[in-house]
Order: C-alpha cells, then sequence, then structure tokens
C-alpha cells in the first residue's frame, strides 16, 4: 500500500543526510543514516566496490564534493516499511556524476538505510 505523502517526505528528509555528508566531505550525517551492516555495491572508474559502508564512509571522509557538486533527491517508492531513493550527483569530487539508489527499511519508527547501489556515468569514469 502507498503511503502518505507525509511519510514520503520522512524518507526525503533521512535521504538528505546522505546528499548533506556528500555535499560537506564529512561522513558523520551518513553515519546516522545507515546501518551498521549496510551494505554497498557500485562501479567507481571501472572497479568494482562491494560491501561494508564503510567504504563509501572512507571515500566520503577523503574526497571533498567540490564547489560545482550538485545533487537531487527522488523518493520513487514508500511501502509502509521499505522506501526506494534515488539520489543523483554532479561533479562529485569535481568530477564524477553518479546516480544511486538507496534502500531504506522503516527500523523502530525512523528510516534506515540498509543497501547503497550506485552507477558512475560513463562520460565521467577516469580510464
Amino acid at each position: 500500500m502507498r503511503d502518505g505523502i507525509k511519510e514520503y517526505e520522512a524518507v526525503q528528509q533521512a535521504a538528505m543526510k546522505f546528499v548533506k555528508s556528500v555535499a560537506e566531505g564529512n561522513s558523520a550525517y551518513a553515519k546516522t543514516l545507515f546501518t551498521e551492516d549496510a551494505v554497498l555495491f557500485g562501479m567507481l572508474d571501472g572497479v568494482l566496490e562491494h560491501g561494508s559502508i564503510q567504504q563509501f564512509y572512507h571515500n566520503v571522509d577523503t574526497v571533498g564534493a567540490g564547489n560545482d557538486f550538485k545533487a537531487r533527491v527522488d523518493v520513487l517508492a514508500v511501502e509502509e516499511t521499505v522506501a526506494v531513493v534515488r539520489v543523483l550527483e554532479e561533479k562529485w569530487g569535481g568530477r564524477i556524476d553518479f546516480t544511486d539508489f538507496l534502500l531504506l527499511l522503516k527500523l523502530n519508527g525512523e528510516w534506515k538505510c540498509v543497501a547503497k547501489a550506485y552507477n558512475q556515468n560513463s562520460n565521467t569514469i577516469k580510464k
């Protein structure tokens, strides 16, 4: 069953923790969004990244977003206890465009991210 607008707004607010971390180069905000056992999957410059969300935290903390960084959050679905969010990122680290998909679960009344999968736009891959 589709949830009401209020719940979509709650999911969007949760996802903004991800955006704020990336934009500021500080994983502290994202650490309040992701569960401890959250996973990530994606190809970064043609190399598979997969496993613990700790790799994402490391990337955020070591690569600044850059002055031209922009992001957009789209809440794609909210179904009572599960939500899917798409985050579009442009110019991360001054050069990379990403499309991230975040899978969130409502745990103890709070939206928490359990998985992040992403695509790096092919025209931004460093060879």
